[in-house]
């Protein structure tokens, strides 16, 4: 399965965003998925947040699920991202297995 990982970004030192979204993707990979990660992409000071949350929204668009690490909710990109794979059709899966799906998305 493709799957997309979703948390935040903004705000938070390089190296931590590194650390926490390449621990998920290998876990999912040693699981046998393909991992998609938003921290890949270079950090270009003329683009906007908008612009790169188009390039995540393609992203989730060739993928299967998305994965929310548990900081999900204190991202504006990562609600936008649940919003936008709900509306697809997409698999949720969470990194705490007892959150459920906000109603209000």
């Amino acid at each position: 399965m493709k799957i997309y990982v979703a948390g935040k970004i903004t705000g938070l030192a390089r190296q931590a965003v590194l650390d926490k979204f390449g621990k998920a993707g290998e876990t999912l990979a040693k699981q046998g998925h393909e991992v998609f990660v938003p921290c890949v992409l270079p950090d270009y000071p003329d683009v906007s947040h908008d612009d790169y949350l188009h390039v995540c929204f393609a992203m989730i668009d060739i993928c299967d699920a998305v994965y929310f690490l548990d900081d999900w909710t204190a991202s504006q990109g990562a609600i936008q991202e649940l919003k936008y794979a709900a509306k697809k059709g997409k698999a949720i899966l969470w990194e705490d297995k007892n959150e459920k799906e906000v109603a209000a998305f």
